[in-house]
C-alpha cells in the first residue's frame, strides 16, 4: 500500500517517489503520496510530478476500490512509466487553505454540539450538516465563539488509537454520515487545545494547521434547512 506521507508532515510540500503501477482509467500510483485523496469531506490534492523527460499536472487525487492512492492527471498529459523516480509537488495555497477550513469545521462542531449529517470543504468555506430541528437563536454569537478559538490560537495536535478503543469511546465520533476508517487496527485522533484548554478530540484522517491562530478570521454565512431535521450551517474564511 501506499506509504502516505501526508499524515506524516501536513505541511511539506514537495517529496520524491516511484511510480508502482497505472490504472486502467490512467491515474499514477506511488510508493509514498504527498498528495491526501478525496475523503470525508475533504476535495483530493492537486499539483504536478516531474521525472526525467516528463511532467504531469495532477488534477485531483483518489482512493481506488483497494484503497490505493491515486492521481489523476489532466486531461492530455503524458503518464510516467512504472519504475520512474518522480518529485511530487503540491499545490500548496489550495492544500494549506483546506488545511484552514477543515480545523475550522472541527471548531464549528464545538459551538454547535450536535450530531453531525454531513460536511464538505473548500478553499474559501466550508460546511456542517447538523441534526438540528430549529435553527440557532443568535448566529452572530456562534460567530463570536469560532473566532475567540481562533484567538486563543490553541494547538492542533494528534495520537493514534486501536480500533477496540475507539469502540469502547463512540462518543468520540461525532459524525452520523461518515464513520472513521477501521480495520487498519489503529485510528488516528485530532485534538484541539492541550490539558484543561482541550475543547475538542474526535477521530480524522484529514489534513489540518498546527494552530487555530493560523485560520485566520471566521464569518458564519447563512443557516439552510436541509430536511425536517437538518440545518446547513457555512463557514467562511476571510483570510
Amino acid at each position: 500500500m501506499t506509504e502516505l506521507l501526508f499524515m506524516e508532515d501536513a505541511y511539506r510540500k514537495s517529496a520524491p517517489g516511484k511510480v508502482t503501477g497505472l490504472t486502467d482509467e490512467g491515474g499514477v500510483i506511488l510508493d509514498a503520496s504527498l498528495f491526501y485523496a478525496q475523503s470525508g469531506g475533504q476535495p483530493g490534492d492537486s499539483g504536478t510530478l516531474d521525472w526525467d523527460g516528463g511532467r504531469l499536472r495532477v488534477a485531483t487525487t483518489i482512493k481506488s476500490r483497494d484503497g490505493e492512492i491515486v492521481l489523476v492527471p489532466s486531461e492530455g498529459n503524458g503518464l510516467p512509466p512504472v519504475g520512474a523516480e518522480v518529485e511530487q509537488r503540491l499545490d500548496w495555497d489550495r492544500r494549506y487553505a483546506h488545511m484552514k477550513v477543515h480545523t475550522a469545521l472541527h471548531l464549528l462542531s464545538v459551538v454547535i454540539p450536535l450530531p453531525v449529517t454531513g460536511g464538505a470543504i473548500a478553499a474559501e468555506k466550508g460546511r456542517l450538516d447538523f441534526d438540528m430541528p430549529d435553527s440557532p437563536e443568535d448566529k452572530l454569537i456562534l460567530q463570536g465563539q469560532l473566532n475567540a478559538f481562533v484567538d486563543r490560537d490553541l494547538p492542533v495536535t494528534e495520537e493514534w488509537i486501536t480500533d477496540e478503543e475507539l469502540a469502547a469511546n463512540p462518543g468520540l465520533v461525532k459524525t452520523m454520515s461518515v464513520q472513521p476508517p477501521v480495520g487498519a487496527g489503529r485510528i488516528r485522533l485530532v485534538r484541539i487545545g492541550k490539558g484543561k484548554a482541550q475543547i475538542d478530540l474526535q477521530p480524522c484522517g484529514g489534513t489540518h494547521v498546527k494552530s487555530t491562530g493560523e485560520i485566520g478570521k471566521l464569518r458564519l454565512g447563512k443557516i439552510e434547512k436541509k430536511g425536517r431535521q437538518n440545518r446547513r450551517v457555512t463557514v467562511f474564511s476571510d483570510s
